[in-house]
């Protein structure tokens, strides 16, 4: 009697994933912690903390402006997730802001990268004020953002103390310059003219003269 040959495990048999096996996933649809927030959370983050200062807006302010609550509000300021289309035109819309500003590239310049890598409390603080009172930041324009990252401590990079006061020499500054501005649009422009002349040579006379001592 001719002998059954037994099937080879190898055969046609149908594969059956284990029950505690995790289900296949494609390439682009993986999740982890890479996957969870994509740069363009974190350059939306930075935007929405810089416009927030720049208008002198508090979280209790944008909560009214806009109708989100607070809690997705400090989500976009943090950048912990990815936001949805929705939420960010309704941010966008309730500020009265083009959604193209929440997606500025942030550091255009290695110059620029440079200084926010190596002044990370910069923008904590920025946070920090915005979340209290924007008045510091109030008006400030991008150029304004990258001067202050830009500052350094005598010990390198700024303390929370370094940064208010970088942030309100800077603000001492656009003052004075918008003093200046008024002074040259009036009778008293030449004087103006002469003593910066003045002033002018002699801080360059003093810097020649150091020069020479070295």
């Amino acid at each position: 009697m001719p002998r059954a040959s037994q099937a080879s495990p190898h055969d046609s048999a149908p594969q059956v994933r284990r029950a505690d096996s995790p289900p296949a996933v494609a390439p682009s649809a993986q999740t982890g912690p890479s996957a969870q927030t994509s740069p363009s959370a974190q350059t939306i983050a930075t935007n929405v903390r810089r416009l927030m200062a720049r208008e002198g807006l508090t979280f209790g302010d944008v909560v009214s402006a806009t109708g989100l609550d607070e809690r997705t509000i400090r989500g976009l300021v943090r950048g912990t997730n990815n936001p949805h289309a929705r939420t960010l035109h309704k941010f966008a819309a309730g500020l009265g802001l083009a959604i193209d500003e929440l997606f500025q590239p942030v550091g255009r310049s290695p110059r620029q990268a440079f200084d926010r890598a190596t002044n990370p409390i910069v923008g904590s603080v920025i946070e920090s004020v915005a979340r209290q009172n924007g008045d510091l930041f109030a008006a400030w324009s991008d150029a304004d953002f990258d001067e202050l990252y830009s500052q350094f401590g005598a010990g390198g990079a700024l303390n929370e103390a370094g940064v208010v006061t970088a942030a309100e020499t800077i603000n001492a500054k656009r003052a004075l310059l918008r003093k200046v501005t008024v002074i040259l649009e009036s009778s008293e422009s030449e004087l103006l003219a002469d003593f910066v002349k003045l002033l002018y040579r002699r801080v360059t006379d003093v810097a020649s003269s150091a020069d020479l001592r070295k």
